[in-house]
């Protein structure tokens, strides 16, 4: 399949033109870790959102709550997304997290407010061969999921249903962005496994998916480890 080349003027932030992905399970998934109480992280969360006009791009905001006791509570932090940053340091042999994180297809971590960089990292992961088909239907509020490997996986994966909230806008009143009003962007409000694949054989699952939060499925090499296919459900 041939892959068209876009770009798209991105203001301050602009990044290198993108390979456009027709396909929803070839789309290279975005994970921005951030917090309302970083004064580094605006940059990265307006990164971010330039990041969901571009084709081929699923970018996902998750906040985390470990910057939360210096004065301003991150209301759309969570736990489990400072575990889910925890795991992939831990599978990379890092002693430390950060913010503002990207980690981009699962694999290639950077610095979330470096344009060029982030740019870099999707263009690697958009050429990359993806070995699974993933395709995703949802009738009311079910999801019916398959997924085929050709070739069949060496090691095991798992799949993840990922719900989001396309914006909110936040007047933020205390620490060390006190006194900003900041437009979020694609905000994680759950991310759970929904089932194991050992990637030999053809499988389907089931999943329920309530209520108006977009939803993403993603598969991922067991680690956390690289994202081998993704599907955003419009």
């Amino acid at each position: 399949m041939k892959r068209q080349i876009v770009s798209a003027a991105l203001g301050l932030w602009a990044l290198a033109a993108l390979p456009a992905v027709a396909q929803s399970q070839d789309a290279v998934v975005v994970e921005l870790y951030t917090s309302q109480g970083c004064s580094s992280c605006p940059p990265a969360d307006a990164l971010l959102a330039t990041l969901t006009q571009q084709p081929g791009v699923i970018p996902l905001a998750l906040h985390v709550d470990y910057w939360d006791y210096i004065g301003w509570k991150d209301k759309f932090a969570h736990p489990g997304f400072t575990d889910r940053q925890r795991a992939y340091a831990k599978a990379e042999g890092a002693k430390m997290i950060y913010t503002p994180q990207m980690i981009i297809g699962g694999v290639d971590r950077v610095v979330g407010h470096e344009p060029a960089v982030v740019a870099q990292a999707i263009m690697r992961q958009a050429a990359k061969a993806k070995p699974v088909h993933l395709t995703v239907e949802k009738q009311g509020d079910v999801l019916s999921i398959r997924l085929q490997a050709d070739p069949p996986l060496t090691s095991g994966s798992f799949v993840q249903l990922v719900r989001y909230m396309p914006v909110s806008e936040v007047e933020i009143e205390a620490g060390e962005n006190a006194g900003h009003k900041i437009e979020y962007r694609n905000i994680v409000t759950s991310w759970q496994k929904i089932g194991d694949w050992a990637g030999q054989a053809p499988a389907e699952m089931v999943a329920s998916a309530p209520g108006k939060d977009r939803v993403v499925v993603i598969v991922q090499q067991s680690g956390p480890g690289e994202i081998l296919a993704a599907a955003l459900v419009e």
